[in-house]
C-alpha cells in the first residue's frame, strides 16, 4: 500500500485518525478525512505546505515497460518523501517550541507516515518523529500516549546500539518530561542527567543545548521544593545563555551574518519562556529571603543578567521595543550591583535599539 493510500476493503481512512473518511481534499484529492474539524486541523498544521507535494507520491506508479524507468520512478518518489518528511518535521518542532501543542499533532503524524515509507518499521530514523509526537502529547496531557511513543522510540533504540548521541539525549529528554509530568521526579532526574551527559558529549559542556537539560532538572528540583539546587542550576543556564546571546550580538555587530534569521518565531518564544521562568525564580527567591543581603545581591546581578538575556534576544529577534524595555529594567538592576561588568554592553545594546526605534534621530548616552 503506497503511503496516503489509506484504505480498509475499499473506504478511505482520515488522515489524522484513521477512521472511515467521508471528505476529500479537493486540490490534492488524494487526502481524506473524516469530518471537516479533522480537515481544518490537518490544513492549519501541515497539509497547507504539503498538499501539491502528496500528489505525485500518492498517485499511484504509471505503467513502466522498462525497469530502468521504475528504478528512477522509485528514487525520484523517495526524494519527494524525504522533502515532505523534513517539512513536516520542522513544522510539528515549531509547533512544539511554541507550545502549540494541538498543531504539532498532524504535522509529526505525517512526518512519521513519511519516515516508514521511507525506512521502514522499527528503524531508529523513526524516533525523532515519535519523539516530537510524545512531547506535544505530554503538552496536551496524553500521557498515556505520550508513553506510547516512547515505548516505540526505546524500544527502535536498543535495536539500533550505535545510534548518535543526539538521539539518546532527546529520547531522554523526552522521557524526562514525561516522568516529570506524572509526578514521578527521580526516575524524571535521571532521565533529565542522562540527557545532559548525551548532549555534553556531543554539543559540549559549554552548549546551550546541554544547558536545556540542566533548566529541566532545575524545573524539577523545583518542584520538590529544593530551591538553593534549583537556583544554582538556574544560574549555570543563565550564565551559558548569556554567554551565547553575547556571541551572536558580537557578530550582529560586526556583520558577519548580515541579513541572517538567528531565532525563528516559535526559537524566540521557546527561549523567551525559559529565561522568563529564572528571571521570575530570582524574583521569588528575594521576596522568600528578604532578609539575606548576600542573597539580595546575587539575585540583582542574575536579573541584571537575565534581563541582559533577554534584552539581546529580543533585538535579535527583530523586537527593538521589546530590547529597549529589558535592556533598561538591566541597566537599573545592574547599577544596584556592587560590581557593575554588564554596565557598559547593556547601555551599548540601548543605543543600538533606541537608534533601531529612532533611526533619524542621535543615540541618547545614559551614564
Amino acid at each position: 500500500m503506497k503511503l496516503g493510500e489509506s484504505t480498509i476493503g475499499t473506504k478511505k481512512l482520515c488522515e489524522l485518525c484513521q477512521k472511515p473518511a467521508h471528505l476529500q481534499c479537493p486540490n490534492c484529492r488524494v487526502t481524506f478525512y473524516c469530518d471537516a474539524a479533522h480537515q481544518q486541523a490537518d490544513w492549519n498544521s501541515i497539509h497547507e505546505k504539503v498538499c501539491e507535494l502528496l500528489i505525485s507520491v500518492r498517485t499511484p506508479a504509471p505503467f513502466y515497460c522498462f525497469q530502468a524507468d521504475r528504478d528512477f520512478h522509485h528514487i525520484q518518489t523517495l526524494k519527494k518523501l524525504e522533502h515532505i518528511t523534513e517539512l513536516s518535521h520542522a513544522a510539528a518542532k515549531s509547533w512544539v517550541s511554541a507550545g502549540k501543542y494541538s498543531e504539532a499533532i498532524p504535522a509529526a503524524q505525517l512526518s512519521l507516515r513519511c519516515a516508514i515509507d521511507i525506512y521502514g518499521p522499527d528503524v531508529v530514523e523513526l524516533v525523532p518523529a515519535y519523539l516530537l509526537l510524545a512531547e506535544a502529547s505530554i503538552g496536551l496531557g496524553s500521557l498515556s500516549q505520550a508513553e506510547s511513543c516512547l515505548s516505540q522510540a526505546e524500544w527502535m533504540v536498543m535495536k539500533n546500539p550505535g545510534c548518535s548521541r543526539t538521539v539518546l539525549h532527546l529520547l531522554h529528554r523526552t522521557l524526562g518530561r514525561l516522568y516529570s509530568a506524572t509526578g514521578d521526579y527521580s526516575s524524571a532526574l535521571l532521565h533529565f542527567a542522562n540527557d545532559v551527559y548525551y548532549a555534553s558529549e556531543e554539543f559540549g559542556l559549554d552548549s546551550v543545548v546541554t544547558a536545556g537539560g540542566y533548566f529541566l532538572m532545575a524545573n524539577v528540583f523545583m518542584k520538590q521544593e529544593k530551591t538553593d539546587i534549583a537556583n544554582s542550576l538556574y544560574s549555570e543556564v543563565a550564565s551559558t545563555w548569556h554567554a551565547h546571546l553575547s556571541k551572536l550580538m558580537e557578530s550582529y555587530s560586526q556583520k558577519e551574518h548580515e541579513g541572517a534569521q538567528y531565532f525563528d518565531v516559535a526559537h524566540c518564544a521557546e527561549v523567551n519562556r525559559m529565561l522568563s521562568v529564572m528571571l521570575e525564580a530570582q524574583q521569588q527567591d528575594v521576596n522568600t529571603h528578604p532578609a539575606y543581603s548576600t542573597t539580595l545581591a546575587h539575585s540583582l546581578g542574575q536579573r541584571a543578567l537575565l534581563s541582559h538575556s533577554l534584552a539581546m534576544l529580543w533585538f535579535l529577534c527583530n523586537d527593538h521595543k521589546k530590547a529597549l524595555d529589558f535592556g533598561r529594567k538591566a541597566a537599573e538592576f545592574s547599577q544596584q550591583c556592587e560590581h557593575n561588568s554588564l554596565a557598559e554592553s547593556i547601555q551599548s545594546l540601548i543605543q543600538q535599539a533606541e537608534t533601531h526605534l529612532n533611526p533619524e534621530q542621535t543615540p541618547i548616552i545614559h551614564h
